[in-house]
């Protein structure tokens, strides 16, 4: 405790204030990056949008969503697919 006191009275008040500045502002930013990455994956899609993410047309999505190699939501008639569990459906192939 006493190194925290010894270390702000060798600070100016003008240091002090750009310090926690600096660190306010990496912290806002750090954060706000986090928050994209977050919002990005956990997007959700159209049956539209995911077609054109897949490359692929409605009638495969289709397929694909009765067969359960997709996951879809649904308010009403409304289907919605999750961006990030779309990434996790495809599957590294050998050669």
């Amino acid at each position: 405790m006493q190194t925290n006191s010894i270390l702000l009275q060798q600070l100016t008040v003008e240091e002090l204030q750009q310090l926690i500045g600096n660190s306010v502002k990496n912290g806002i930013s750090e954060l706000h990056k986090e928050q994209q990455i977050k919002n990005s994956n956990e997007e959700l899609l159209t049956r539209e949008e995911t077609c054109q993410f897949l490359k692929i047309n409605s009638s495969t999505l289709f397929h694909w969503t009765n067969q359960l190699k997709v996951k879809a939501y649904g308010i009403g008639a409304r289907r919605y697919y999750k961006k990030n569990e779309l990434m996790e459906c495809l599957i590294l192939l050998k050669k």
